[in-house]
């Protein structure tokens, strides 16, 4: 059964280092990311990857901290918050549930609602959050490895 750990970062480089331990660790397809867009120059090449995420193209090929994680980069507008960028499983969730906002595309991983708004809010404010699916067996190392690497409110669901 497939569990999801979710966590917030105040800063993207944290959040870069704790992607880039979870890859080495071969949680690579798993990973998603979601950070709110502030500044319209801001396309966050070095983190999501090489292409001009904030115009909405998907990621053919990624280099930066965040290589490999290339499914579905791009950049939303979700109502309540604005532009963010995504990466990863949850950027396909986002963009078919935008009027959810992202407590909404949370929830296809498991994440109540209360808690989804609770992250939400964590976006709004600035904080970059990194979610992982895994099986039981490996979700306790992917909560350990987002702790370990600055994390903060590390919740498996």
């Amino acid at each position: 059964m497939s569990k999801s750990v979710i966590a917030a970062f105040s800063d993207k480089a944290t959040a870069e280092k704790a992607v880039n331990a979870l890859r080495t660790q071969g949680f690579d397809k798993d990973i998603s990311i979601a950070a709110k867009k502030d500044n319209a120059n801001d396309n966050y090449n070095n983190f999501y990857g090489n292409d001009p995420v904030s115009d909405g193209a998907t990621t053919g090929g990624v280099i930066g901290g965040i290589a490999g994680l290339v499914l579905g980069a791009g950049a939303l507008a979700i109502p309540g918050i604005g532009p963010i960028l995504a990466a990863g499983p949850l950027a396909g969730a986002l963009s078919g549930a935008a009027t959810g906002g992202i407590a909404g595309g949370l929830a296809d991983f498991g994440i109540p609602s209360d808690r989804g708004s609770f992250y939400e809010d964590k976006v709004k404010q600035g904080s970059t959050i990194v979610s992982v699916q895994s099986d039981a067996k490996r979700v306790q190392q992917a909560a350990k490895t987002l702790q370990d690497n600055g994390a903060q409110n590390v919740e498996t669901f």
